[in-house]
């Protein structure tokens, strides 16, 4: 008989046992498809990204879009734990991607196979498994979308604690190359480049941007690498530094770069994938769903690929964003049983059962195909 969180947890920790880093997901993605024709269940893939809909899919009928992701970051130096070993110790399953976000996809896949043969279904469902969510690649959600017809709204599978994540920050990260000359470092020669960016990183720790929407603060700006030197005995002429940088609707992007080259002494490069801050209505039914089963709402300070979708969407997820990219990564198994239910819920209720005002915003992603 099937089991749907024993299925679940299952294939989570079959997929912690696969490295599937950004852009590297091909052999996560071939579990994923394997897991699906084990039930039956007739799939689509391009590239890592593999999705399918439900067994009496309508196009007359609006369609939900269930998404997370199947790439990971790279474990760091602090694990103590094997990350492509999956272990259950005092009801946690420890993995990387066990937490992020590889609960939330697992309960995504149980939920929607709750519902796929259900023929009364007052909408389709698609459930979609992609690529290159951590570094904001084009081959995943990106370029998933134009293959699935028309999309009215989406819950977006991510840590949360079960709450539901009403908006979520951009994301934009930028490189900052200061130029010296080399020189000998045992002589006064050369202009040390590292020097050079020491009043930049500063300013980029202690700057607050004063333009608040909402009570939050509106752009967060975080060094997270520095690049410099070739040897010891030789002043580096060249220093980079990356910087991540968080913002909601308070700030443009354009606004953001304006400051930072008023203020600091670099030459600034944007990195291509600038994610744009994601909002929807308290009054969406997707919202209202999520509260009538108990849910919060809030405002998470992390984006994802809820940033892409171009349709009202939701966050919504099992396991604890505090425990993302951290060492010994782990989500609980409770946290799955109870995402399971809780996506089942939500799905199933009043809000979206009997829900007519779906407003389908122009022909963004025409619906070109029948899944009949």
């Amino acid at each position: 008989m099937y089991n749907s969180f024993r299925a679940a947890t299952n294939l989570l920790q079959q997929l912690i046992e696969i490295p599937s880093f950004s852009g590297k997901e091909n052999q996560a993605t071939d579990l994923v498809q394997d897991y699906f024709a084990s039930f039956h269940i007739k799939t689509q893939r391009k590239g890592n990204n593999v999705w399918c809909f439900n067994k009496y899919y309508d196009a007359a009928k609006p369609t939900i879009l269930l998404n997370s992701h199947l790439d990971t970051v790279v474990p760091n130096e602090c694990y103590t734990h094997d990350p492509f070993r999956p272990e259950i110790c005092d009801g946690k399953l420890f993995g990387l991607g066990s937490n992020d976000a590889g609960g939330c996809l697992v309960s995504l896949i149980a939920a929607f196979q709750h519902f796929y043969s259900y023929q009364g279904l007052p909408y389709n469902l698609c459930v979609a498994a992609t690529a290159e969510e951590e570094n904001s690649g084009i081959n995943g959600i990106r370029a998933v979308l134009p293959e699935l017809g028309h999309i009215d709204a989406a819950i977006v599978g991510e840590p949360t604690q079960l709450q539901i994540a009403v908006a979520e920050k951009g994301n934009m990260v930028i490189d900052c190359l200061y130029t010296g000359k080399p020189g000998h470092a045992a002589r006064e020669e050369g202009d040390n480049a590292i020097y050079k960016c020491l009043k930049d990183l500063e300013w980029f720790k202690s700057h607050r941007f004063q333009r608040i929407i909402g009570g939050n603060e509106p752009v967060k700006m975080t060094v997270t690498q520095i690049n410099a030197g070739t040897q010891h005995n030789i002043v580096p002429a060249k220093c980079m530094l990356t910087v991540d940088i968080r913002f909601d609707h308070s700030y443009t992007v354009e606004q953001i770069l304006f400051i930072i080259k008023e203020k600091t002494n670099s030459e600034i490069s944007v990195m291509p994938g600038i994610l744009r801050p994601k909002s929807i209505s308290c009054d969406h039914s997707l919202v209202k769903a999520g509260i009538s089963c108990g849910c919060g709402t809030y405002i998470s300070p992390t984006s994802s690929d809820l940033g892409w979708l171009p349709v009202p969407a939701i966050k919504l997820g099992p396991g604890n964003s505090a425990r993302s990219h951290s060492a010994d990564e782990f989500v609980l198994l409770e946290e799955i049983k109870s995402g399971i239910d809780l996506y089942i819920r939500l799905l199933e209720s009043e809000q979206l059962a009997h829900n007519i005002d779906w407003k389908r915003p122009g022909n963004a992603f025409p619906a070109t195909k029948s899944y009949a």
